[in-house]
């Protein structure tokens, strides 16, 4: 059978599966036990179906995502991320698309303690959207906005899939992370820049509302008490991995512990705190899990069906030249995170693209940070983006389709790939502070 008939074979029937409205971590698991039974030899493929199922979620990359998950708990049961969200907001005044801004602004700066986007989304999507329904707020400026600025934690340091992406692709990991770091504040950037532009233009999507005049001293005086010390977790996060002291699961729970210590000296950190932190690390980890275990061995069967295999040889075939094969090889990328997880994607395709990335004299970091972003692209995309079936899971029961959640990301969408273009056309943005750390 031809690879093309197989993948709308596969992809017809876990469409049709969530049109019948199974649950999507089953209908991953459906699709993967069917296709296991004809495609892997019967028994024996469910026995490997088991064995990839218990591969997916022991690896040690994922080891630091309940501690990110568990950093986020702790700072809102214990109210020190509702504080930052006040701090923030209180800069802002009445800047159209108020709220909309606060979720970029506390997207931005959560995705440096979480380091997952589907926490981030999870996190942001089941406090803020809330709060921004009430004010009348339209999908398409509160579920956009938190699926925009939550996939900033694949893009800004620490991030536990670039830390992998680097280890595929043999780039320095110390290097890598400061690689992306401008191209992360400049997305954030371009969201700011869209959200502020849309409100002005049509305010009805993200209606003005009372905000009280807060003095300057105020604003400056809860700046650094509730942000500036956030800045010892940040360097947990990130100054161990940088320095070298450590790894990534082990500045994970550095950060963790010191979430904790900062919440008992701020007060809020109770016996009943710690325990709605730790069963909500509990429901969102094994949510994380479930996606995982059903996408990656989804993954798994279109690469032994070749389907994964053949888009790429299509792309790694052409003629062209390098400035289109790169360009031809991104929308591959692209193509593949319409349908799978980023994880499989770059297990699948690193060993193929970085040789050919060496055979036409890229520079591997400045390539690898295209490839990041790209992957952060997968995680919002429709049909299937990990992080847009994790806002739906956060969301009241019918309060929005996954029609409207597609609807809402596709600007940032957008904006992802406009960043994508520059980052082409001026590499200095990514190999600007790698060269100083040369020097």
């Amino acid at each position: 059978m031809e690879w093309w008939i197989t993948l709308l074979l596969i992809f017809g029937g876990l469409i049709t599966l969530f049109v019948i409205g199974l649950p999507i971590a089953f209908a991953f698991l459906t699709v993967n036990l069917v296709g296991a039974i004809l495609l892997w030899n019967g028994a024996a493929g469910v026995n490997q179906l088991v064995l990839n199922i218990f591969d997916s979620v022991s690896k040690f990359s994922l080891l630091p995502i309940p501690m990110f998950i568990l950093m986020g708990e702790i700072m809102f049961r214990t109210g020190l991320g509702i504080k930052v969200f006040e701090t923030i907001g209180k800069w802002l005044g009445r800047l159209p698309g108020r709220l909309s801004i606060v979720a970029v602004g506390s997207g931005t700066f959560f995705s440096v303690l979480s380091g997952s986007s589907v926490a981030s989304t999870a996190l942001l999507g089941s406090l803020l959207v809330p709060d921004m329904q009430k004010k009348g707020y339209s999908h398409a400026m509160s579920v956009g906005p938190i699926l925009g600025s939550a996939g900033l934690a694949t893009m800004i340091p620490p991030t536990a899939l670039g830390i992998l992406l680097a280890s595929l692709a043999s780039i320095p990991v110390g290097h890598f992370l400061v690689a992306i770091f401008i191209p992360g504040i400049l997305l954030a950037l371009l969201f700011l820049i869209y959200i502020v532009v849309r409100s002005y233009l049509q305010p009805h999507l993200a209606p003005k509302y009372n905000v009280e005049k807060v003095p300057l001293s105020e604003k400056i005086t809860d700046t650094v008490k509730y942000i500036l010390p956030l800045g010892i977790v940040v360097f947990l996060l990130l100054g161990v991995i940088i320095l070298g002291f450590g790894t990534p699961t082990q500045s994970a729970t550095l950060g963790a512990v010191g979430t904790v210590i900062l919440s008992y000296f701020y007060g809020g950190l109770t016996w009943k705190s710690i325990w709605d932190s730790l069963t909500g690390t509990f429901r969102s980890s094994v949510m994380i899990y479930m996606i995982i275990i059903g996408s990656t061995t989804f993954g798994q069967i279109l690469s032994y069906t070749g389907v994964t295999q053949g888009l790429v040889q299509i792309v790694s075939e052409l003629e062209f030249h390098p400035l289109i094969i790169l360009i031809l090889l991104q929308l591959a990328l692209l193509i593949l995170g319409c349908f799978m997880e980023p994880l499989s994607i770059m297990m699948m395709t690193l060993p193929v693209l970085m040789p050919i990335a060496s055979s036409m004299g890229f520079d591997p970091l400045w390539f690898g940070v295209i490839i990041l972003l790209n992957m952060q692209i997968a995680t919002i995309t429709p049909p299937f983006g990990m992080d847009l079936f994790a806002m739906k899971s956060v969301m009241p029961r019918n309060s929005i389709t996954m029609v409207d959640i597609y609807k809402a990301v596709t600007p940032f969408l957008v904006l992802n790939v406009v960043l994508m273009f520059i980052l082409i056309f001026f590499p200095s943005l990514s190999l600007w502070l790698p060269s100083l750390m040369t020097q």
